[in-house]
């Protein structure tokens, strides 16, 4: 079985669309773990519904203790906030999925609504999720998957939120079940 871990510091919409693939049977893994920088994310919930054990972070030290305890594949990073530190980079592949189209609206605080008005304001036609490898800096690391979605000119970054979200899950699944395969290697 293709063990994961994922992270997520908010509502975890990513995380249940992972969960919901592998209940259907879509992607032919396991979530061992789910991991929080944010005692109340409603990931952490989704999670114990699912009986998936949690852990909120206190420190990287702590965390990588933690991890060796699990069988871990991949960590995916599902609206996760927090950089990654260098000691989780070294010792596991770490996916991540941006709401742009990097290396365009990528960096620090550039997440989630922010991403999708300033994508609106700059007028772009076209935006789209991206998976890449995580890697010492935000959204700087080597490209796996893009999609690009048409922005219409009278769209909202509401508007853009919602199409972009709803690709990304789909993009996001596709992915890992190449991983899954062995389609995708570890960089």
């Amino acid at each position: 079985m293709y063990n994961l871990v994922v992270f997520a510091s908010g509502n975890g919409s990513t995380l249940q669309s992972i969960i919901d693939n592998i209940k259907s049977h879509r992607l032919e893994a396991r979530i061992n773990l789910v991991v929080s920088d944010n005692e109340n994310a409603y990931a952490l919930e989704r999670a114990r519904e699912n009986d998936i054990d949690t852990y909120v972070i206190k420190s990287e030290d702590k965390l990588l203790s933690v991890l060796e305890g699990y069988e871990i594949n991949l960590i995916v990073l599902a609206g996760y906030l927090k950089m990654i530190g260098p000691k989780l980079i070294e010792k596991y592949t770490i996916i991540n999925t941006h709401p742009s189209l990097l290396p365009n609206y990528g960096g620090k605080g550039m997440y989630g609504m922010n991403v999708h008005r300033t994508v609106v304001e700059a007028k772009e036609k076209f935006t789209g999720p991206t998976v890449h490898f995580v890697n010492s800096k935000y959204d700087e690391g080597k490209i796996i998957s893009q999609t690009k979605v048409e922005i219409l000119e009278d769209d909202t970054p509401e508007d853009v939120s919602d199409k972009v979200q709803a690709i990304e899950k789909i993009q996001l699944n596709q992915v890992l079940n190449k991983f899954v395969k062995g389609e995708i290697k570890n960089v």
